[in-house]
């Protein structure tokens, strides 16, 4: 007996055997964006749209690419902070990791020693969860105000932890952004979604190769 079209139907899906005809959809990929207040978007009417992680996934639909963009952002965060949250957020699918984070402890003094272990180890629960997982880290700078010893020290960190992980490195997060009024909102600290879209390209021209 013939099976019914819908039997046929079933059973090629079972097998994963399309139909003459049929177009088989491209597995959609996952980036992780873990960071602070500057990956959340704070400040922003729409974080949703304007926020440095939507303006990429923004980028990545024009180019047809089959990637989606998780905004893992909290306002707030040190890498302490971001070591007791990542598990939570690594029991989604990750694909693509990008560490954006130390910010937070370089305005709070806390010595960059300290900072380096957590975001060391931060990689090392990524490593553990998903081995195969892309590696992304971006890099911050202090002003001098915090100290030229500590600015310097703290500027190492990223490129240190990026060359011993192997990772993709965004040498300066707000490259371009920093310090300019008209790039960022009235406390001269997070940036204003025309920031955010200098930010983006930042990252961009780093995450575009790897996608």
């Amino acid at each position: 007996m013939n099976a019914s079209p819908l039997r046929h139907l079933l059973l090629c899906l079972a097998l994963g055997v399309l139909a003459p005809g049929q177009a088989a959809e491209s597995p959609v990929g996952t980036i992780v964006f873990f960071g602070d207040s500057l990956t959340a978007g704070y400040g922003l009417i729409d974080p949703s749209a304007d926020a440095f992680p939507a303006v990429i996934q923004t980028k990545i639909e024009e180019a047809h690419l089959p990637w989606r963009v998780v905004n893992a952002g909290l306002s707030g965060e040190t890498t302490a902070g971001g070591l007791r949250r990542v598990d939570w957020i690594l029991r989604q699918p990750v694909d693509i990791f990008v560490l954006a984070l130390g910010a937070n402890d370089g305005l709070r003094g806390i010595p960059p020693d300290v900072s380096r272990r957590n975001l060391e180890q931060i990689l090392e629960h990524v490593r553990a969860r998903y081995p195969a997982a892309k590696l992304v880290m971006t890099g911050m700078q202090m002003p001098r105000q915090m100290g030229s010893g500590f600015s310097a020290a703290f500027g190492k960190i990223f490129s240190a932890v990026a060359e011993k992980y192997g990772t993709a490195l965004v040498p300066f997060l707000l490259d371009g952004v920093g310090g300019r009024v008209e790039l960022n909102q009235g406390d001269r600290i997070h940036p204003n979604p025309a920031g955010h879209a200098l930010v983006a390209e930042n990252v961009w021209a780093v995450l575009r190769p790897l996608l």
